[in-house]
């Protein structure tokens, strides 16, 4: 009897339709990012000067972090030497948070703690630093061109006027 109860159960489970729907795909929270990781090169014009640099975007920690890596090189120019910039940006979520948050060191000394977004269109990725009283304010944008080709410019809003931005560099990239 016991047997017969138990394969009259495996029966009607095996017959029991199953859930038509699939689990939902996992959500990518770097989709926006994508179009920047990889290896980059690229010439800009700015209050530093005429440059060349390149960077790189990666993702570490097995996909839970992203790290740009930057060096760029300025000539000699009136009255100024030769000099070089590095910088590390690192954007990350919190526990819990969706949303992305991004922090920046530079070899200057500056720590700039920022909030990425994307455009409205997708083609703009976005990172905005707080707005604080005493202090200017950041705006660090990539928009992607044709494959391959995007465009960069940092922007700084002077103290009290959050969203004064003016352009302090820019420049084209193309991935190597």
């Amino acid at each position: 009897m016991r047997n017969v109860l138990y394969a009259a159960a495996v029966i009607a489970l095996l017959n029991f339709p199953a859930d038509s729907k699939a689990p939902p795909a996992p959500v990518d929270p770097w989709a926006s990012y994508r179009f920047l990781l990889g290896e980059w090169v690229g010439e800009g014009e700015g209050q530093p000067g005429q440059g060349k640099g390149q960077f790189s975007f990666a993702e570490e920690l097995q996909g839970k972090i992203l790290v740009r890596k930057n060096r760029a090189e300025y000539p000699a120019s009136a009255g100024r030497p030769a000099f070089t910039h590095e910088d590390l940006l690192i954007v990350y979520q919190e526990d819990g948070d969706k949303a992305a948050k991004a922090i920046y060191f530079d070899s200057e000394g500056h720590v700039i703690h920022y909030t990425p977004s994307t455009s409205q269109d997708g083609k703009a990725l976005i990172f905005l630093s707080d707005a604080r009283p005493a202090a200017p304010r950041y705006r660090l944008s990539y928009v992607n061109q044709e494959a391959g080709k995007a465009t960069v410019q940092f922007e700084v809003a002077p103290p009290g006027k959050p969203e004064a931005f003016k352009t302090y560099l820019q420049g084209r990239v193309r991935k190597k």
